[in-house]
């Protein structure tokens, strides 16, 4: 299914691997639980308006879906609150009864990344969870974003110094 159009007029356009990618992206990107099948079909309505428009479809779906997922967290970002993501991201992180011995851990170490992430610039943002969770290269993001390989590198380093500054607060006890 990766980069052709769907034949039937009930066939969906991205595979169900895809949608699980795209719903991480836009996890990744701060979107909330459940706002992410909105977040699918906005990527669903652009493919079917670039087919109505006569454009073809992106020779990789895969990738162009988890750019426009990126982008589509990054304009969800920007409209809310950083404490109201916070504040329901630890809701979320609350363990059912009779969870596993660390789950203490566990949640403070998903809040520190989630915190980390939310204090990264978009752009910083967008770079670190199309390189390591969408498991995109830096020429492919690059091609992708329309920027040169050296700004997704300076972008990724950036990203990955400040995620490497709130670990180590997480390990010295000073954490969020």
């Amino acid at each position: 299914m990766l980069g052709r159009k769907a034949s039937g007029a009930g066939e969906d356009p991205l595979s169900p691997a895809q949608v699980d990618r795209v719903r991480a992206v836009l996890s990744l990107g701060g979107v909330p639980y459940a706002d992410l099948q909105d977040g699918v079909q906005q990527i669903r309505l652009r493919l079917l308006e670039r087919a109505a428009s006569g454009r073809e479809a992106p020779r990789d779906i895969g990738a162009w879906a988890a750019v426009v997922a990126s982008n589509l967290a990054a304009d969800w970002h920007r409209g809310r609150g950083r404490q109201e993501r916070i504040g329901a991201r630890l809701a979320a992180l609350t363990p059912p009864d009779g969870a596993a011995e660390g789950g203490q851990e566990a949640r403070l170490l998903a809040l520190t990344v989630a915190a980390g992430l939310d204090e990264l610039s978009g752009p910083q943002r967008q770079a670190l969870v199309l390189r390591f969770y969408a498991d995109l290269s830096v020429p492919r993001i690059a091609a992708e974003l329309g920027i040169p390989e050296g700004t997704v590198k300076s972008r990724l380093y950036a990203a990955a110094g400040a995620m490497r500054e709130r670990m180590a607060l997480l390990r010295t006890d000073e954490v969020v």
